[in-house]
């Protein structure tokens, strides 16, 4: 049971992914990042408000802190995400999205004055070389005259918001109770989502776009994050951090069964190589605790 939860974590945040796909044409990107979060954030609020506002005063002074990581973590992350899918396919996402443990660790060197290991250097170059592959849909000439597309761009963006959103978690280590923190930014991503909400193309909730706003407010904001910590507390991080790897391959597998995706063997490849060179990465002394994931 202790790795079964959170294994069903990573099965969410992947199913997670291929409703942002969904949701492209049925509610704009502003807006499904608004209500995702606004969802969330009113199941929570029964429970973790009275807790929350209890510690009020605790709570005052590390309010910048909360509010940035409010934007980099939830306002940030999956609103670029939810932008990306509209050129980038599921699969794609996921092992894109799969470079950001290496990422966290990567931000980690000017941040925490961390110093890299050789197992570390080597992994991150083979890492990279599959993310390449991977962009470049295995002609890496075309990367060269062409750049990075858009979605693409985004999606990695996306991953450097959460990684520097990881890092800052263990670099600040704000002495409030897990939840509450949680809480509290999550409450700080959704006022900071009012502003592209308002300037949104369409705010219409629609029979189509509310499953999709409802599974991920309820189970990839609200349940999968309980479900995370509760590995984080039963398995420790260093095991727990390794079943995140898991997310593409649940992301590949669902983008081909509910989305008729074509898995090629540039994917294959590249995400391989991304893959190799984290688990290459992983072998050092000393890691970053690995925080929730919106």
């Amino acid at each position: 049971m202790n790795v079964l939860l959170p294994v069903l974590a990573t099965l969410i945040w992947a199913a997670s992914t291929v409703v942002n796909r969904l949701s492209v044409g049925v509610i704009d990107p502003a807006a499904i990042s608004f209500y995702r979060w606004l969802t969330a954030l009113l199941v929570l609020s029964p429970v973790l408000l009275p807790r929350a506002w209890r510690i009020r005063r605790a709570i005052r002074p590390h309010l910048p802190r909360l509010w940035l990581l409010g934007l980099l973590g939830m306002s940030l992350y999956q609103s670029l995400a939810y932008f990306a899918a509209h050129t980038v396919s599921a699969t794609s996402m996921g092992l894109i999205l799969a470079t950001m443990p290496l990422l966290t660790v990567l931000v980690a060197f000017p941040l925490l004055n961390t110093r890299p290991t050789l197992p570390l250097l080597v992994g991150a170059a083979i890492s990279f070389v599959g993310l390449a592959w991977l962009l470049a849909a295995g002609d890496l000439s075309s990367l060269w005259q062409h750049g990075v597309g858009l979605g693409e761009g985004l999606m990695l963006l996306a991953s450097l918001s959460y990684a520097l959103y990881c890092v800052l978690v263990k670099r600040w280590q704000i002495p409030l109770p897990i939840w509450e923190s949680l809480y509290v930014q999550i409450l700080c991503g959704t006022l900071l989502l009012v502003p592209p909400f308002l300037l949104a193309s369409s705010m219409t909730l629609s029979a189509q776009s509310l499953p999709l706003v409802l599974f991920a407010g309820l189970f990839a904001s609200a349940l999968a994050p309980g479900l995370w910590i509760h590995g984080l507390q039963r398995l420790g991080a260093e095991k727990t951090a390794v079943l995140m790897n898991l997310v593409p391959l649940f992301t590949a597998v669902l983008a081909i069964g509910l989305l008729g995706e074509t898995l090629h063997l540039y994917h294959a490849v590249g995400g391989g190589l991304i893959l190799l060179g984290i688990a290459l990465a992983q072998w050092q002394p000393a890691r970053l605790p690995v925080s929730t994931r919106p």
